[in-house]
């Protein structure tokens, strides 16, 4: 038995040392006036279920929660802003709407969302687009802020002008999940 204790020992150890996988787009938070353009174009209400790939600080989830009493989930790779999120989601009196996951955005469960939100890069995009597909139930709204999905297009664009807040004016971009023989 000394052996296999052992030898699980030493995997886990290996487990925990081993590196995690590196953001593969930079952290750049998404402008309050976009966060609200984004959550209107996709039509939330509080029935939704708003998940956001690659939340950062959070602010895209608390503020469907804030201001349409939607339930939200954020999934981001990097611990540090899981725990930024979660602390601003406690600042705002959201926390029992939402909630933060320390995974890969492709990896993670996301059956549940009725809403998806992105600020990826369009190359990220494209790479999720199969799992969008498989996974979200028929109907489900997906938003992208700036960056298109390639050869899928949207439903609607919409530009933003995010005035002040440095970016001038921002593209988004609304995608329907439609029925599974016309994927």
């Amino acid at each position: 038995m000394r052996p296999l204790a052992a030898a699980i020992l030493l995997v886990s150890s290996a487990l925990a040392q081993a590196p995690k996988p590196a953001p593969e787009v930079p952290y750049l938070p998404t402008t309050q006036v976009a966060v609200e353009a984004m959550l209107k174009l996709a039509g939330v209400t509080s029935d939704d279920v708003v998940y956001d790939l690659g939340c950062g600080d959070g602010r895209i989830v608390i503020t469907a929660a804030k201001l349409y009493g939607a339930r939200g989930v954020g999934i981001d790779i990097d611990p540090q802003r899981i725990r930024e999120a979660n602390e601003n989601a406690k600042k705002a009196g959201v926390e029992q709407l939402v909630r933060f996951e320390e995974n890969d955005l492709f990896k993670a469960n996301i059956r549940e969302a009725s809403v998806v939100t992105l600020f990826l890069l369009t190359s990220v995009n494209a790479r999720l687009r199969p799992k969008l597909l498989q996974e979200l139930r028929v109907g489900t709204r997906v938003v992208s802020n700036t960056f298109d999905m390639g050869d899928w297009k949207p439903a609607k664009e919409f530009t933003v002008d995010t005035g002040d807040e440095g970016y001038f004016s921002r593209k988004l971009y609304l995608w329907t999940i439609p029925p599974r023989d016309l994927k």
